[in-house]
């Protein structure tokens, strides 16, 4: 395991969730997670497991276990030290502090953990339910603030007050509101990481100053994603703007249709999974998407040759 605050920044891949027939596809797994181990070893800062991307809240908690432990140990076999944050939400505070009990002794480093959904709670409650997951947790905790998917917003003086808390050490930002990241970015502490999680806005999130970005589309071109934030911390801005432009395309395709069946579609076709399963209530691409993103990776595989 590893110190999470310190690894938290750079480019964190959220990883899909590979199913055969109905079940996790260990094979694909394996398979994915070997290549992001080696080939992109230059890349990936960091995974998160069983949260959106990884179509978490249609594991079963034998399923979940069952992928961390295919991670852990495809990453230990060809000694990799990647921080594995396991992704985790709920709107009952109590159960959650259930589910982590039941994960404590896994060979994670954290947590990434959603606002409540559905519910709609002040900032006065969800002050006192990260407060109370955090004092509870044998791991440290990554907030995630994605407010058109749980109905409601983290204000910036509620995540202030929760990144006074030491077992939280950072945030996934989905606020949709590039005022309020800024605002954030500037009175944040120094100990506190914030990554951007919005795909489409990855370069000015880099670019105003965020730590690192967990990222879908960096399941594809991932090295590129990875050198926009180099090139801006080498003071290369028309470099990383460059570098964006090659992927920001990329970016639109993958979420046309729900994430993460585009993704699920571009890997398997490129042979890393073998099925572009989805569990319902998501379901396949569409045809129509499905010729354009068929498209576009004959376009970069004929780019790249």
């Amino acid at each position: 395991m590893t110190d999470l605050r310190q690894q938290l920044q750079g480019l964190w891949l959220p990883l899909v969730t590979p199913f055969r027939d109905g079940r996790l596809d260990e094979r694909s797994l394996r398979q994915l997670t070997r290549h992001y181990a080696t080939e992109e070893a230059r890349s990936v800062d960091g995974f998160i497991l069983g949260a959106t991307s990884g179509e978490g809240m249609t594991l079963k908690p034998a399923e979940l276990e069952r992928l961390v432990a295919i991670v852990r140990e495809e990453l230990a076999a060809h000694r990799r030290s990647i921080p594995i944050v396991l992704g985790l939400s709920g709107a009952d505070t109590a159960r959650l502090k259930e589910s982590l009990d039941e994960t404590a002794d896994w060979p994670i480093d954290g947590y990434l953990i959603a606002s409540p959904y559905y519910l709609r709670p002040s900032q006065r409650g969800l002050l006192a339910h990260f407060e109370a997951l955090a004092d509870h947790a044998a791991w440290p905790i990554v907030l995630y603030n994605i407010p058109y998917r749980t109905g409601v917003n983290l204000t910036n003086q509620t995540l202030l007050r929760l990144a006074e808390h030491p077992n939280i050490v950072g945030l996934k930002d989905c606020s949709a509101s590039r005022e309020q990241s800024v605002a954030l970015l500037r009175d944040k502490p120094d100990h506190f990481r914030v990554l951007t999680g919005e795909d489409a806005h990855t370069h000015e999130a880099l670019s105003d100053g965020a730590d690192g970005a967990i990222l879908l589309s960096a399941h594809i071109e991932t090295a590129t994603f990875a050198a926009i934030q180099t090139e801006l911390k080498r003071g290369n801005a028309d470099a990383a703007s460059a570098r964006w432009q090659d992927v920001a395309e990329l970016t639109r395709l993958l979420f046309a249709e729900p994430s993460p069946a585009p993704a699920k579609y571009w890997l398997w076709r490129c042979g890393l999974i073998d099925s572009p399963e989805v569990r319902l209530p998501m379901v396949e691409i569409g045809s129509e998407l499905a010729t354009s993103l068929d498209r576009e990776i004959a376009r970069r595989m004929k780019v790249a040759a």
